[in-house]
């Protein structure tokens, strides 16, 4: 019982970054704007927390750091697609390729450093509990605020009228420009509360599931949420499923090979990735599950007539 409840510990650790990263660009999707970059604002989020943790030590520093770091990087996104009307695939990949490059350099001095971790929820008389009371209440912060934010966004989507008016931006930006919307503003804020969700992913990496700093720390971690938005068909708790079953995927892998399966370790280090592609080849077989959701106006540049 005990190996089966540090399996599902490990599950939910290894998901939750996928998940609050996937939230985020769903948000973003939704407004219209493709943005590729999640995995370098997923690795300036991490060497952003950890640096910030390492310095002040305090993790919940270094946690509003990286959600800072994530924001600010996605806002240098936002300004070349939104303002500049840049094309929204090519600078995105550059910002995941800036990020990687940047985050490796600011990284140097923090090799080998001992980090600082968040600590587990501890509510005496409930994380005692057998099974469910490690799995529900003692668990990390960042685990709870995934599953509140994943909440607060379907509500905030499907039930407020903002949220309506940011799926309207997403199927036709000049129907909502010609309505009055404020498309630039929406997408700005849209982009900006992306990158602050990939920056908490990261913090999450550096913080909580290896404290520690490494370079390319994220491990295409930011693609696999790409990969998510389009598995759940831009609905929050279909993310919410499909980060967990990744993250088992994650998870199994490592244990096959704590466990000695005799299958080659990079063939299961694979596992995630393959999967992923598995999944998007399957997805896109369907054509009908592809476009039942898909944003119509998803990369299309938007210039507000003068």
């Amino acid at each position: 019982m005990d190996i089966t409840v540090n399996i599902l510990l490990t599950i939910a650790t290894a998901a939750t970054p996928l998940l609050i990263a996937a939230i985020g660009e769903l948000v973003v999707e939704r407004s219209g704007v493709l943005n590729l970059g999640v995995e370098g604002m997923m690795i300036m989020g991490a060497v952003g927390g950890f640096g910030a943790g390492y310095l002040t030590g305090s993790p919940w520093i270094g946690l509003l750091a990286a959600i800072a770091m994530g924001a600010l990087f996605s806002l240098l996104f936002a300004v070349m697609t939104l303002s500049l009307a840049t094309n929204q695939v090519a600078t995105g990949l550059s910002l995941t390729l800036l990020g990687l490059g940047l985050s490796g350099m600011m990284g140097t001095s923090f090799v080998g450093q001992p980090g600082e971790r968040l600590p587990n929820l501890d509510i005496p008389g409930l994380t005692s509990l057998p099974v469910i009371g490690r799995l529900l209440f003692g668990q990390d912060p960042i685990f709870y605020i995934s599953i509140a934010l994943t909440a607060a966004v379907m509500w905030f989507l499907f039930k407020t009228r903002t949220g309506l008016t940011l799926r309207s931006i997403g199927d036709s930006h000049a129907s909502a420009h010609a309505l009055g919307i404020k498309v630039i503003r929406y997408r700005y804020l849209s982009v900006i509360f992306g990158g602050a969700c990939a920056g908490l992913a990261g913090g999450h990496l550096s913080l909580v599931y290896t404290p520690q700093w490494v370079e390319n720390m994220t491990a295409g971690r930011g693609w696999i949420a790409l990969a998510l938005v389009v598995f759940a068909s831009w609905r929050p708790w279909r993310v919410l499923a499909g980060a967990y079953i990744f993250g088992a995927v994650w998870i199994g892998q490592l244990h096959a090979q704590a466990f000695g399966i005799p299958v080659p370790s990079q063939m299961l280090s694979s596992l995630p990735y393959l999967a992923t592609i598995v999944v998007l080849v399957l997805i896109s077989r369907n054509k009908r599950l592809t476009m039942m959701n898909t944003p119509a106006s998803l990369g299309q540049p938007f210039v507000p007539d003068r």
